[in-house]
């Protein structure tokens, strides 16, 4: 009796040594993640909109995690190869992929195979952005309205051009030419910045660009809003005409970026990401950053940004089906 007792009580603090073992291992584990560089894939060069924010947020995060936190910039093919190698990433927690509507919602409805699914292949962490498109001009154009752009467009059917250097940008104005029924010619980009330098020359009539970027170069005396692609107004961009107040009513599109990580990483790292990027939004310093580009910090709890996932990849897919867009 007295050596069963002895044994019972001893498997019982065994046991209770093991739990406490497991216990602190976890919280070990938890405190010394990461315990290497991560990184932030970005399917876009440096000084797109999700590169700027990404940079802003991995800086802040790098602070916090005691460890470097560099973002790997894989701009072109429409995001596809950054995508994939997202993807096929170590589920550790240490490659995060900072992506946009691009990838995770336009990709599917324009490709007929994709190396990636941007559902079964990660596991969506937080939203980090988002907001309207702005259609824009440069401010040396004698174009000073939406309906003057229009007007433009519908006298000389064919003859102008609008660039896009990554194709949510390429679907709204699409989408824009099919509500005010206006011919005009897409040319495509790898890259934002280099559509704005044939912006400048006078090679493009037009673009429409998310509101970071158009702030960004609102704010610097190169271009002039005519409207943003939405109902009301935006605080970040006040003199800016809605959709409505331009004349263009049902030009409707907002863009997005956001974080996941590979497929398989563990519920318990991606919470563990998600609340220490949500507390990094909420930094007076990082704050000032988003303001000063026009963007606000939108973030959500993973479930959340699964469901908007997944909502979003119906709303462009109706889009794009409707506006018959094909790739160049």
């Amino acid at each position: 009796m007295a050596n069963r007792a002895l044994t019972r009580r001893s498997f019982t603090l065994g046991a209770l040594a093991v739990g406490l073992g497991i216990s602190k291992l976890a919280r070990a584990n938890e405190k010394d993640w990461p315990q290497s560089t991560v990184t932030i894939i970005v399917p876009f060069p440096a000084g797109a909109a999700t590169d700027i924010t990404g940079r802003v947020v991995a800086a802040k995060l790098s602070k916090m995690w005691s460890q470097p936190v560099v973002v790997d910039n894989r701009g072109g093919g429409n995001g596809i190869s950054a995508a994939e190698a997202a993807a096929r990433a170590k589920p550790n927690g240490l490659t995060l992929f900072l992506t946009s509507a691009m990838t995770q919602a336009v990709n599917p409805a324009m490709y007929d195979k994709l190396p990636y699914d941007p559902v079964k292949d990660f596991e969506p962490i937080t939203r980090l952005v988002g907001g309207p498109f702005v259609v824009l001009v440069p401010t040396t154009s004698p174009i000073k309205t939406l309906a003057q752009l229009t007007a433009v467009l519908k006298a000389e059917p064919g003859k102008h051009n609008f660039g896009a250097g990554a194709l949510p940008a390429r679907v709204a104005a699409e989408l824009y030419r099919q509500l005010a029924g206006v011919d005009v010619v897409s040319i495509a980009y790898k890259s934002n910045p280099q559509a704005f330098s044939d912006l400048f020359s006078g090679r493009l009539t037009f673009m429409a660009i998310d509101m970071v970027n158009a702030k960004l170069q609102i704010d610097g005396g190169k271009m002039r809003g005519l409207a943003v692609s939405f109902a009301q107004r935006q605080a970040e961009l006040p003199d800016v005409l809605s959709s409505d107040e331009a004349g263009l009513p049902g030009f409707e599109l907002t863009t997005w970026n956001g974080f996941y990580a590979p497929r398989g990483t563990p519920a318990s790292l991606v919470d563990k990401i998600n609340r220490d990027i949500i507390l990094a939004c909420q930094d007076p310093v990082l704050l000032r950053s988003f303001d000063s580009m026009g963007g606000h910090p939108k973030t959500t709890t993973p479930q959340e940004f699964k469901e908007f996932t997944a909502s979003e990849i119906k709303k462009w897919g109706s889009i794009i089906a409707r506006s018959n867009i094909k790739l160049d």
